[in-house]
């Protein structure tokens, strides 16, 4: 559904991420196009139990937030090396060479988010405006 100010997507629950999407890597949906995003890239993404990012990657450009909302696993950031689970936030800085795996016995379910370093001018205090109207839920 779209609207003038708005876009949603349903990608479905987490645990079908692996056999859901149509993405270039299973298990990882993009939600820039699908949102049409443009100042981010978002991504949901569900790691089988032993499975892992076999390799190392860094941007040019972007900062990224992992989010981790389900399993646990191990997350490496320049060599050093971190356990991660449910409620665990990461930032890696675009030059940080990152991977990770799941050396849990269940799925590991996390949110990346990923925008340009720097870019940030104001944030929720500074950008915020709260219109004055009365908030209505129809009935």
């Amino acid at each position: 559904m779209n609207g003038t100010n708005f876009s949603v997507v349903e990608a479905g629950s987490f645990g079908g991420l692996l056999n859901a999407t149509k993405d270039p890597i299973p298990g990882k949906y993009f939600l820039k196009d699908r949102l049409g995003l443009t100042g981010m890239e978002v991504s949901l993404n569900q790691l089988p139990a032993g499975g892992d990012i076999p390799f190392y990657h860094k941007h040019r450009e972007n900062e990224e937030l992992y989010l981790f909302i389900g399993g646990q696993g191990q997350f490496q950031v320049d060599g050093h090396i971190f356990d991660v689970k449910e409620g665990t936030a990461v930032r890696v800085a675009p030059e940080g060479e990152r991977t990770l795996r799941n050396n849990g016995t269940g799925d590991l379910y996390f949110i990346v988010i990923q925008v340009q370093s720097g870019s940030l001018r104001q944030w929720v205090m500074t950008d915020g405006v709260i219109p004055d109207k009365p908030v209505n839920w129809p009935e």
